[in-house]
């Protein structure tokens, strides 16, 4: 699978469990380490942890896709997990508000940030 490939298929499975604002920024010239992140947000702790879980179980059922490593899924309020080449950030409203790392990240003309639309 490739790098373009894994990010659309992160984006449609969050999308499937109904994961609001999707985002994908692609950050490859800013740093070697990863390609993209894809934030998402989650309406509560609830759904920010089943968003993580089931990203998770579809890649490594459907694909053999293990993550590097993850955290935060408990919490409920950002769970982060690493895909290597994508890094996906779920977040509730109010942490991914104080973070932003859209503002972050994206470069000054936006050309770098894909809106996901099911």
């Amino acid at each position: 699978m490739t790098v373009e490939q894994l990010k659309t298929t992160i984006c449609e499975y969050l999308s499937e469990k109904k994961g609001q604002d999707i985002t994908a920024i692609r950050v490859s010239e800013q740093t070697a380490e990863l390609d993209y992140f894809v934030i998402c947000t989650g309406r509560s702790s609830t759904q920010v942890k089943s968003l993580a879980e089931l990203l998770i179980e579809k890649l490594e059922k459907d694909y053999e896709i293990s993550p590097v490593r993850s955290d935060g899924l408990r919490d409920g309020k950002w769970a982060v997990i690493d895909y290597g080449s994508v890094m996906v950030h779920v977040f509730n409203d109010q942490t991914r508000m104080f973070y932003n790392l859209e503002k972050l990240w994206s470069e000054g003309d936006g050309k770098n940030v894909e809106f996901y639309k099911d």
